[in-house]
């Protein structure tokens, strides 16, 4: 019980510490932010689009494909 003591003081971040720890973050990485951010949402798109086309390819795989007799010659 007394291993958890310590943890007990420690809590999320407030409104305050927050803006300090963007502050910081902004003069670390301030450079470097518009690629990190660029990368970031080119990669949420590329996860949504392969969302969107697992699910356009599960509804594939349930659609049964008709064939076209009349397209090819009977060889």
């Amino acid at each position: 019980m007394h291993s958890l003591l310590p943890l007990a003081f420690f809590s999320m971040p407030g409104g305050y510490e927050w803006l300090i720890i963007g502050l910081i973050a902004l003069l670390l990485f301030g450079k470097r932010l518009p690629g990190v951010a660029k990368s970031l949402g080119q990669a949420m798109h590329e996860f949504k689009s392969g969302l969107s086309g697992a699910a356009s390819a599960e509804d594939e795989k349930e659609t049964p494909v008709k064939k076209d007799d009349g397209d090819t010659p009977a060889p």
